[in-house]
C-alpha cells in the first residue's frame, strides 16, 4: 500500500469517526424540551458500539438517550440494534461442504 493510499485512508477514518461522534447520546442536543424521537433513535442504536467506546473517555456520554420521546424512541433504537447487529448474521455465507 502507498503512502498516499494510507494517508487517504487516515483521513477517510478521521472523518468517519468525527461524524459518528457528533451525535452521541447524552452529548446535550437533547432535552425534556426537545426530545430525542423515532429517528434520533435509528441513529444512535446505529452508532450504539462507537457510542460505548466513547462513553469510557468521556463523562456524560451515553449509548441510549435519557431525553426521549418514549416508546417512539425505543422502536427506532431496537429497529437499529436489531438491523445492524442481527442482520449481519443473516447476510453471512454458510459454508458448502
Amino acid at each position: 500500500m502507498s503512502r498516499r493510499t494510507r494517508t487517504a485512508l487516515f483521513l477517510l477514518l478521521a472523518f468517519a469517526a468525527l461524524c459518528l461522534t457528533a451525535c452521541l447520546p447524552g452529548d446535550g442536543q437533547n432535552s425534556a424540551a426537545h426530545p430525542a424521537g423515532f429517528w434520533t433513535g435509528i441513529w444512535h442504536g446505529w452508532i450504539a458500539p462507537v457510542s460505548l467506546i466513547a462513553g469510557l473517555f468521556r463523562q456524560g456520554i451515553r449509548v441510549y438517550e435519557g431525553h426521549n420521546t418514549g416508546w417512539w424512541y425505543d422502536a427506532g433504537f431496537y429497529i437499529a440494534i436489531i438491523a445492524g447487529f442481527g442482520g449481519i448474521a443473516l447476510t453471512r455465507a454458510r459454508k458448502r461442504r
